[in-house]
C-alpha cells in the first residue's frame, strides 16, 4: 500500500528501508498484563518481534471518560520496513484479534490499545495517522515507558522526550507509577 496521496509530510518514505518504531499499548479491563503480553507476542507472529519492552506502569484513566479502571502502559520498539498505514492496519488487527471494541467513545475502557507514536524520523499526516503521535509529549503515561526504552529519544524535530517530562512533572497531575516487569 502506498503512502502517496494520503497527505505525507516531512521527511518521506524509507522505501524498502527498515525503520525504528516506537508502540505504545495500554489496558484497563480484565487480565491487563495478558492483554499486554498477548499483543505483543501476536505482534511478534505477524512480523513485528520486540526488541525492547519497557515495563508496565499504571495510570489513573486522562481524556473525557475519567470514570473507569487504571491502565496497565507499556512501550515497546520493533523495527519494520512497512510503511504508515500498512503498519496501522496491522496494529488495528492485532487490537480486534484480543477483543477491542470499537465504535465506542474516545477513551473508553478497553482490553487493549497499541498506539504508533514514532516511526524513527518519519512526520506524517493523514486522515487516519499523524506521526509523531499527537499526545507522545503531553502524557506521562507514554514518555515514562519511552523513556525507560532510551532515555535520549527525540522526535523528528529534536524535541528530546527527557525535557518533555521534566516539563510535565512540574504539576501535570498525572499520577504515574512502576507497576512491574511484562517478561
Amino acid at each position: 500500500m502506498s503512502s502517496e496521496g494520503n497527505g505525507e509530510t516531512g521527511s518521506g518514505s524509507s522505501q524498502g528501508g527498515s525503520r525504528e518504531v516506537y508502540l505504545g499499548l495500554g489496558s484497563n479491563i480484565g487480565d491487563r498484563y495478558g492483554y499486554l503480553r498477548d499483543a505483543i507476542q501476536r505482534l511478534g507472529e505477524k512480523g513485528l518481534p520486540a526488541e525492547a519492552v519497557s515495563s508496565a506502569w499504571e495510570t489513573e484513566p486522562v481524556g473525557e471518560i475519567l470514570d473507569q479502571p487504571d491502565f496497565l502502559n507499556a512501550a515497546i520498539r520493533v523495527s519494520t520496513d512497512l510503511e504508515p498505514e500498512e503498519l496501522l492496519d496491522l496494529l488495528k488487527l492485532v487490537e480486534a484479534e484480543l477483543g477491542r471494541e470499537t465504535g465506542l467513545p474516545r477513551h473508553s475502557p478497553r482490553v487493549i490499545d497499541i498506539d504508533l507514536l514514532l516511526m524513527g524520523e518519519l512526520e506524517y499526516e493523514s486522515d487516519r495517522l499523524r506521526l509523531p503521535h499527537r499526545e507522545t509529549t503531553s502524557r506521562r503515561f507514554v514518555l515514562a515507558p519511552l523513556l525507560e526504552l532510551d532515555p535520549d529519544l527525540a522526535l523528528p524535530d529534536g524535541t528530546r522526550l527527557e525535557e518533555a517530562m521534566a516539563s510535565l512533572e512540574a504539576g501535570d497531575g498525572q499520577d504515574i507509577r512502576r507497576a512491574g516487569s511484562l517478561g
